[in-house]
């Protein structure tokens, strides 16, 4: 089961589960696990939707055996991290953390997706139960969109977080340079004219990200290389992307999984992939809510720590919780 809507488009969508056709399909941060669900994509209706039940006892018991990461253990990793990157004179390497959330007897995840789609219109919103995996997301950075009749392919640089009521540092806005730079370079291999935006402010619910657009013109052939070449971005890794990738299984406490991974929604018309970043995996006895920030030489570790406790809470206020 599975039920999403697309970024400015409160249309709930689904799979009719027929045989045959996956059309939605969730790729693991590591490439190693991918999720299909089976079917072709169809509005589904939202009266319809009201009647499924999702309770607590329709997933699956946290049997992970993770304790939550401290304060303290998390200030540490970072420090070490940071020593990491003046090293090498790295411009930036991703860590991410799990919080999770236990108190509580009570879930309505169905009423949880439906705060989610309230907060954030301009996201792509899911909410699924494979009867393994149950996880629910809303997020707006977007790894790909193709379109199959013009063959126009758009991405985004997306990366710097601070509240909305807060100004830009040279911090941020050094973060989000080595990301536009990448995904140019990788363009510039597949195409000739780039058309390249202002960097501008990407509000997302009480939080705010910098974001440059990217456009191109390219071979439908060279799709599938360009988002292999693209995943993981800057914004969710760092640079160089092999070498941040082996330091984020060496320093991160715990897997992955889905979190920073990739969702390919794919119509007639067109193949989008987003980044799966505000999200959650679903127990009948707790939530994890994955978090991360890109950190550089000049980051503040209790100030990230405070960007991580800022960011899971657009998924945990939207929790209905009894």
């Amino acid at each position: 089961m599975i039920y999403f809507k697309l970024p400015f488009n409160e249309k709930l969508y689904s799979t009719d589960q027929k045989p045959g056709t996956d059309h939605v399909n969730f790729h693991s941060f590591d490439g190693l696990r991918q999720l299909s669900f089976e079917g072709d994509i169809i509005e589904a209706d939202p009266a319809q939707f009201e009647q499924v039940i999702i309770t607590n006892e329709s997933v699956q018991k946290d049997d992970s055996r993770f304790n939550p990461e401290s304060k303290d253990e998390y200030l540490q990793t970072l420090y070490e991290v940071i020593e990491v990157i003046k090293e090498n004179e790295l411009p930036k390497i991703v860590l991410s953390r799990r919080k999770i959330f236990k108190d509580f007897d009570h879930i309505d995840y169905k009423e949880s997706f439906n705060n989610m789609c309230q907060t954030y219109p301009n996201a792509f919103r899911y909410l699924f139960n494979d009867g393994e995996n149950a996880w629910m997301g809303a997020f707006s950075e977007v790894l790909g969109k193709f379109n199959k009749i013009t063959h126009e392919f758009e991405t985004m640089s997306l990366a710097g977080t601070l509240p909305v009521s807060e100004d830009w540092s040279a911090k941020e806005i050094e973060e989000q340079k080595p990301v536009s730079s990448y995904i140019r370079n990788i363009l510039e291999e597949y195409a000739e004219n780039i058309e390249v935006s202002e960097t501008y402010d990407h509000i997302s619910g009480n939080i705010k990200h910098l974001r440059t657009d990217f456009k191109a013109t390219i071979e439908p052939e060279d799709l599938d290389i360009i988002i292999h070449e693209l995943h993981p971005t800057p914004a969710v890794c760092g640079i160089p992307k092999d070498f941040c990738k082996k330091n984020i299984q060496q320093f991160e406490k715990f897997p992955r999984e889905f979190y920073a991974g990739y969702i390919k929604i794919e119509t007639d018309d067109t193949v989008q992939y987003f980044v799966n970043l505000r999200c959650a995996k679903l127990h009948q006895d707790s939530v994890h809510v994955f978090v991360g920030g890109g950190i550089t030489a000049q980051s503040n570790p209790e100030k990230e720590w405070t960007e991580t406790e800022l960011k899971s809470e657009a998924v945990l206020k939207n929790l209905v919780i009894s």
